[in-house]
């Protein structure tokens, strides 16, 4: 009997972890965004002028609920290749990335801090990174799965960025404190 796995075996590996992994994944980026008081309803939010940029708010639940999805099977993927040089270190790496990323939505919706979750976009961009690096090294699809990732934060950070240059009065403000904005 041989010690490497078959193609099918290495299949079944996947499916499992994903069946794990993916709504793992999902349940607590909702959770996470659900603790912060996400998007359009949160007075705090909709006192912000908007950037030019901001894009419909029906599109954050569908691009965060792909990029988790994403997220689930990239992290399958490498946590199935038992053995494989660099596992661990990327499976760390990720968890920290995962971390950060359910950290932003209490930090800016929650507490918001634009200048502190800008401050934590810019070191999960730099962590996305890293962690396409490692995946890379354990399985390139794995790897692959995560750009879409690095995109959306990018833009999410020059999105934070410019709401924090629209709205600097309202960085670190208490939600009794948010004015109302009444346009004529």
């Amino acid at each position: 009997m041989s010690g490497l796995a078959s193609q099918a075996q290495l299949r079944a590996s996947v499916l499992r972890w994903s069946l794990f992994t993916v709504p793992a994944c999902v349940l607590i980026g909702v959770l996470s965004g659900r603790a912060g008081g996400s998007g359009p309803g949160n007075p705090w939010f909709d006192a912000l002028e908007r950037p030019a940029i901001f894009p419909d708010p029906m599109w954050f639940g569908i691009v965060w609920t792909t990029l988790y999805v994403l997220m689930g099977v990239a992290v399958a993927l490498v946590a199935a290749a038992w053995g494989a040089r660099g596992r661990t270190p990327a499976l760390t790496s990720f968890i920290v990335l995962y971390i950060m990323l359910t950290g932003w939505s209490p930090l800016f919706f929650g507490l918001h801090q634009m200048t502190w979750a800008l401050v934590l976009l810019v070191a999960i961009v730099a962590l996305t990174l890293l962690t396409i690096l490692l995946f890379a090294r354990v399985r390139k699809l794995a790897a692959w799965l995560l750009v879409p990732l690095l995109a959306w934060t990018a833009f999410a950070s020059l999105l934070n960025y410019e709401f924090l240059r629209l709205n600097p009065q309202f960085d670190g403000a208490n939600p009794t404190q948010a004015q109302q904005r009444i346009e004529i």
